[in-house]
């Protein structure tokens, strides 16, 4: 019997209405729109012959709900193969292969996470690279709004290159099972086997990569991000901006029998107005190394100052210098080490003494760039305000400013010194536990094993892997709630019941049955591409698995009543669930949001075209295959 127009479905197209006009102009954040919404379906549920939930306590269950609570497990998943510097050495794989070209980083990073979120849930996909692509954007300064929004996508289009990779495919099979229970024998469906869709995943996410590599420039967002756990500046950047010191962190090679051998690292700072702050010989790497050191060829040097200073050095001493960091761009980058202000106390030992007589850069691992004393810089960089300084000879005294080059673990401990005070505050204060890697992918595979090969909700299985890691210490438990995006947690739990009350109350129905009224006489590639659309459009606003439930039935239904392919028709809804780019309600990309700094219109943008794009790719590949 058709739903007729009643309060109930009035009511809640006007909260759909209001709910989208919020997120798009954002007069609230996102995460706050959601809870208001969810607020004042609470409130209407209350009124006299309105029941938008059949338990009123099924407003809160999104906080309890399958999806939410993987995706806080697939974050505390993630934090510890982060902390164990697993995610660091995948990042540098990828620059290895990619180098800091938008261009070639982005497919790197986009098919690895579709391949991955083929055999596990996008969002666990997504969370896993969020790390790998944050060290990424910090390491080549790519803006982190350019690299996450193709990840995301991509992770979201690779779930439908199996039949196991988003939950309306796994669920697709046994609403066929379903359909086929009332139909002839002649007209049963017969199910997808695991690699059915394959073809038409992988078209879909050939078509994302290729519209962010081809079109990227113009349709992502270029923002400063806020969760790349960067120093602030680079380094380069902080000194010219703090004490007008021009420098480049540059990598040269110093080749076997050169002229160099048996100086010392002081020789070449002083009479060239540089610093070497890392040298590399015979397979050991020495950071910040004391100033004293005599050079043994070949080796390599990371030195400090202008490039145009170290490239006449280079010719001066037939040296080569490379155009980016090779053996030291890990070590130097900036989630590991950068500039650092520390300031001497009153009360503080080093008063009076040099930084050559107590070997700064050996006992406290600080690499001396320049001492602010007063309103004067002393460096050892000449610049237009100032001669060059010997500043390893300049006698400390109580209030100076130091400026150095350190390794963040390092500035970390120099905050228990009664000798320092450590003025920089915005730096990476994590502690990697590199000797726990063993146990952090045992527990991630337990993970996965559950999640492949066993009947286990999808949230039980992540937790599962989730507290191993808390219990086996890779991760601590005031670590693994820091790990979790609580606006993401609220923004998803929030929009939950919105789906519900839109299922319940049958707007719903009413809205698909009244669409395909309008379509009634349309052809059946017509009526195939409507289902799509429909289905596209119902995702934004309810969970995929809810818009799958409700439209491969009446997909079917009309399958059959126009002579067409119902296994295609219930396909096609199934896939067209995964289009959801338009509006971060989809979980990835409400993950993705607060990392990459975007906006809802920034979704608009970007999505609008993927959206049509992905109607266009599907559509084809399926009619083509089916």
């Amino acid at each position: 019997m058709p739903i007729e127009l009643n309060f109930e479905i009035i009511l809640i197209l006007v909260v759909l209405g209001v709910t989208i006009f919020l997120f798009v102009t954002e007069l609230f954040r996102v995460d706050f729109t959601a809870i208001l919404v969810m607020v004042a379906l609470g409130i209407f549920n209350q009124f006299p012959n309105v029941n938008l939930f059949p338990d009123p306590s099924d407003l809160f269950t999104g906080f309890s709900s399958n999806a939410v609570l993987s995706i806080i497990a697939v974050m505390i998943i993630g934090a510890g193969l982060d902390k164990t510097g697993l995610m660091s050495k995948v990042a540098a794989a990828i620059l290895k292969h990619g180098g800091k070209s938008e261009a070639r980083i982005v497919p790197i990073v986009s098919s690895s996470v579709g391949v991955i979120s083929s055999f596990m849930q996008n969002v666990g996909a997504a969370a896993l690279f969020l790390p790998v692509v944050s060290r990424i954007s910090v390491r080549t300064e790519i803006p982190l709004s350019r690299l996450l929004m193709p990840m995301g996508f991509c992770a979201i289009l690779g779930g439908t290159m199996t039949m196991v990779g988003s939950s309306p495919l796994i669920l697709l099979n046994d609403l066929i099972i379903s359909s086929n229970q009332i139909l002839p024998a002649d007209l049963k469906m017969e199910t997808f086997s695991l690699f059915s869709v394959t073809p038409i995943g992988i078209c879909l996410v050939m078509t994302g990569i290729l519209y962010f590599v081809l079109l990227g420039r113009w349709v992502l967002p270029t923002l400063s991000s806020r969760g790349a756990g960067s120093a602030g500046y680079s380094v380069r950047d902080y000194l010219k901006k703090i004490y007008g010191l021009k420098s480049d962190l540059v990598e040269v090679i110093v080749p076997e029998g050169s002229i160099l051998r048996g100086h010392t690292f002081a020789d070449i700072m002083v009479s060239h107005n540089l610093y070497i702050i890392g040298s590399y010989h015979r397979g050991q790497r020495w950071f910040t190394p004391v100033i004293d050191t005599v050079i043994e060829d070949p080796c390599r040097l990371a030195v400090l100052g202008r490039r145009k200073v170290i490239q006449r050095m280079a010719d001066d001493f037939s040296l080569q210098v490379l155009p980016e960091l090779d053996i030291f761009s890990e070590a130097y980058a900036p989630t590991v080490a950068g500039v650092a202000e520390v300031v001497i106390p009153p009360d503080s030992s080093l008063i009076e003494k040099r930084a050559r007589e107590i070997r700064m850069r050996k006992t406290h691992g600080l690499g001396l760039l320049a001492i602010h004393r007063g309103g004067e810089t002393l460096s050892l960089v000449e610049t237009n305000e100032h001669q060059a300084t010997d500043i390893a000879e300049v006698p400390f005294k109580a209030g100076d400013t130091l400026v150095s080059f350190t390794a963040w673990e390092n500035l970390a401990r120099l905050e228990q010194s009664r000798d320092f005070v450590v003025v920089t505050s915005d730096y990476p204060k994590e502690e990697l536990r590199p000797n726990k890697v063993a146990w952090a992918i045992l527990f991630f595979c337990i993970s996965l094993f559950l999640i492949l090969f066993t009947d286990l909700k999808l949230s039980l299985a992540l937790l599962t892997g989730a507290c191993g890691m808390i219990a086996s210490n890779v991760l601590r438990i005031d670590e693994a709630y820091e790990a979790v995006s609580w606006p993401t947690v609220f923004l998803l739990a929030s929009l939950i019941p919105l789906g519900q009350a839109v299922q319940n109350t049958g707007t719903a129905e009413w809205i698909a049955r009244n669409i395909l009224i309008l379509l009634d006489g349309w052809p059946i590639w017509g009526l195939q591409a409507a289902l799509a659309v429909l289905a596209t459009a119902f995702t934004l606003v309810m969970s995929n698995v809810g818009a799958t439930v409700l439209l491969v039935p009446l997909a079917v239904s009309i399958a059959l009543a126009t002579g067409a392919n119902p296994a295609l028709f219930a396909l096609t809804v199934a896939i067209s669930t995964s289009n959801s780019f338009l509006i971060p309600t989809h979980q990835v990309n409400a993950m993705i949001m607060g990392p990459g700094g975007y906006k809802v219109i920034d979704f608009m943008k970007s999505g609008g075209i993927m959206t049509i794009l992905f109607l266009i790719v599907s559509l084809s590949v399926m009619n083509i295959l089916f």
